[in-house]
This record gives C-alpha cells, structure tokens and sequence, in this order.
C-alpha cells in the first residue's frame, strides 16, 4: 500500500541545523528537500554582485525590475547526493553560505515582494506533496495547512558555536564574537519584520534541540513523521 504524501514545514531560528536535518528527513523517507533559506541567499547574493546594496541599505527599484527573472533551483550533486543550489544556471551553493550573504540576507528577506515571489515558487514547488521544506515562514505563510510543522530553536551562543565551526571548516577566518552578533541581529530582523515574521505556528511542534545529538533529533524527527502517517 502507498503511503499517503504529505508536507513537513520546518522553522526556526538561523544556525538551528533546520536545513542538515530537514535533508537527512527527506533522505530518509524518500522525499524532496527544498531549502528555501537558500533561496533568499540566492537573492541576496545576486543583490551583492550586482552592486544593489548602498551599505546596508538594498536598492529595491532596481531589485524590483528583475526579482521575476531570478530562476531558482536546486540540483543533486551526484558524489554527495545533496541538492545545491542554481541561480539563473549557476552553481552558488558554497557562495550563498558566506558571512557576506550572512550578513546581509535578512535585509533583503524583509522586502515584501522578494517574499510574495519567493512564496510563489515555494508554493508551486510543494504541490504534490511529498516534500520537506525549512526556512522562517513556511508553516505560517508558505504551508499553513502542512501536515506537519516543527519550529526549531537553541540558544544564540549554540547556534553561533555551530556556525563558526562550519565556517571554519570552509576556511573562514571570522571570530565567536562577529558570528554572535550575526546571529542576534538576524534574531531580530527576522522576528520584528512587517511581512511573514519568525513566530511558531499555533499547531506546530517546538524542538529545542541546544542538547541534543544528530542521532536523538533524527530519531524524534522520524517518530513524529511515523505518527502523522499512521493517523
């Protein structure tokens, strides 16, 4: 008998780990992942090398022009068998993952029509089902009728440790302090912005996973989906 598909939306804060566990998910029940936080870094990346940012500041008039032409998909690496990411065709998997997009994606996730377009190409990717999206929203304004929703969180100081050493394993030279501050201030943006703001959906499951190994969040991970399909 076929399992019945359904959707897994999966929020939380940055540097939470939504996007390595919402993978090994789909991995494991034979699902498409689809990463929409690397979405807006896609965009946000775009925004850098074409000079749209006057400091912080983002150049939404000329955003607006071409936010429609910027195609965003994601392709499986055939050695690591992970998706990454392709914008208008190029790879920018590793380029969207710098502190320079780090930094500046939360200005630019804020603006509401980058969010209307990006909402609309996650929308339209998650209509047949069977697919495991993370991100900020997705079980608020993207998905709010998923089968299952799970908001992660973990403290600011764990989630910053996380991501230094994942920048440093990339040969990043940036301090605790800098990655800190890139946290919380993210924290904010994102949980104080007018469209589609960081909250947990009322009917969503909370997962501090500060203490936990990969292998017992994987295992929870696992029994929550098992007891959405077996109702």
């Amino acid at each position: 008998m076929q399992t019945t598909k359904i959707v897994i939306a999966i929020d939380g804060f940055s540097s939470c780990g939504k996007s390595t566990m919402a993978k090994e998910l789909a991995r494991k029940i034979g699902y498409v992942y689809i990463d929409s936080g690397a979405m807006y870094r896609a965009v946000t990346l775009y925004c850098i090398d074409n000079d749209l940012f006057e400091n912080d500041t983002v150049n939404e008039s000329e955003l607006q022009k071409v936010i429609n032409t910027l195609q965003i998909t994601f392709k499986i690496n055939p050695e690591s068998g992970k998706p990454e990411t392709y914008l208008n065709g190029e790879n920018v998997e590793n380029e969207i993952r710098s502190m320079r997009v780090s930094d500046k994606v939360s200005q630019v996730s804020a603006i509401p029509f980058v969010r209307e377009a990006m909402v609309a190409q996650q929308q339209a990717l998650g209509k047949q089902k069977g697919v495991v999206m993370d991100g900020r929203d997705i079980g608020t304004t993207v998905f709010p009728d998923a089968e299952l929703k799970i908001f992660v969180t973990a403290s600011p100081e764990t989630r910053a440790q996380r991501r230094l050493d994942e920048l440093q394993k990339k040969g990043s030279n940036v301090s605790f302090e800098e990655v800190l501050d890139n946290v919380k201030k993210r924290d904010y943006i994102d949980q104080n912005r007018e469209i589609s703001p960081l909250r947990k959906a009322d009917d969503a499951l909370l997962l501090d996973n500060s203490k936990m190994t990969l292998a017992e969040q994987d295992a929870w991970l696992i029994a929550q989906y098992n007891r959405v399909i077996e109702k």
